[in-house]
């Protein structure tokens, strides 16, 4: 059975796509057989894929509009990309069938307010009351160093959620992105601070 991480939050512009094609970048750079799913009707990350260099390591791409379907069998992760105001009956069957939530939050007042309800129907999910589904917090566009970056951690702790990491804001996402690329294909001293940043994630992730 494949290892399964849905990427959610109910607003747009979160950096849902951003954190999703780089964590597919993470594991295909390790010989692993990923699939990127995504459910978004304006398939981002699938459009972010066909432009991905054939000499880049395979990433498999998966369009699930209509529903959740088995990935191959030889699939080993899949990353599935969601769609802004995901909830209710498809919120709650996503989580059921994934192992890790990660949601990406930005630290503005706007973003935070609009997480609320989120927050409080995604804990409520049976899979999460019970841990067989874990959920994880990446700040997006953010030093951690900073006061908004306090006022966030002040936010989530109401949650009891973790902060798993901060990426911070730099033009090496956006570069790569548009060459159908990610972090994890750049050269490893260029993007060294980066890198670093992500090991927290990559580690809540593998366990």
């Amino acid at each position: 059975m494949a290892y399964s991480i849905l990427v959610a939050n109910p607003k747009g512009g979160s950096g849902k796509s951003t954190l999703s094609t780089n964590i597919a970048g993470f594991y295909a750079s390790q010989s692993t057989k990923v699939m990127l799913g995504d459910i978004d009707k304006q398939q981002s990350s699938l459009s972010w894929l066909a432009q991905r260099p054939p000499a880049a390591p395979a990433i498999q791409g998966w369009q699930m509009i209509e529903g959740l379907a088995k990935p191959p069998k030889d699939t080993q992760v899949v990353i599935l990309d969601s769609p802004a105001g995901l909830d209710g009956k498809r919120l709650r069957a996503l989580v059921k069938k994934v192992d890790r939530v990660i949601v990406p939050i930005q630290p503005s007042p706007f973003d935070m307010w609009a997480s609320s309800e989120f927050f409080d129907a995604l804990l409520a999910e049976k899979a999460v009351r019970k841990e067989k589904t874990f959920v994880g917090v990446v700040g997006m566009r953010v030093d951690p160093r900073t006061r908004s970056a306090r006022e966030l951690e002040n936010f989530l702790s109401r949650y009891q959620v973790p902060v798993l990491g901060w990426i911070r804001d730099t033009q090496f996402y956006v570069q790569a992105a548009g060459a159908g690329l990610t972090l994890f294909d750049l050269p490893p001293a260029r993007v060294r601070r980066d890198i670093e940043a992500w090991r927290p994630i990559l580690s809540w992730l593998d366990n």
